[in-house]
């Protein structure tokens, strides 16, 4: 059985690991050298200061995190072992409960992840060349809305 809490110090190691496998198992487009430059950035500055929502077991272990910023999904991650259990869903409808509008960016290149939010209605708004850091990962701007959902 899984829960959702707010993640803990305690769970940045474990975070990691979800976050490292879930990539591994889906960004098979990321060049080696962008691959270690995004863990280390990933590792030291955003995992360690970043607020989260975990999907944990009884165990009290992280198979899965939610990090956001007002209505914009930054971080849905879901670790290669437990994928297909739902925690990706759950953890989406916990943030969009009540709200009007979310929005979210994932790599094209990424087509189970473009393809998970298009089955929760979410619409593509644009496109942008470059990920955040211009590298050459196009990016695609999705928005959910509740009064077209």
């Amino acid at each position: 059985m899984f829960h959702l809490r707010h993640a803990k110090a305690s769970d940045i190691t474990r975070n990691y690991e979800v976050w490292r496998t879930a990539v591994e198992a889906t960004h098979h487009f990321l060049e080696a050298a962008d691959l270690e430059a995004i863990s280390k950035m990933v590792a030291n500055d955003y995992l360690p200061t970043a607020e989260f929502v975990v999907a944990v077991d009884d165990a009290d272990t992280s198979h899965a995190f939610l990090g956001t910023t007002g209505d914009h999904i930054d971080a849905l991650f879901v670790h290669a072992d437990s994928r297909g259990m739902g925690l990706g869903r759950r953890l989406l409808e916990h943030f969009r409960n009540g709200k009007d509008t979310v929005t979210v960016d994932v790599n094209e290149q990424n087509a189970e992840a473009a393809g998970f939010y298009e089955r929760f209605g979410f619409k593509l708004t644009g496109r942008s060349a470059l990920d955040d850091q211009d590298r050459p990962y196009p990016i695609l701007h999705l928005r959910w809305d509740r009064q077209t959902a």
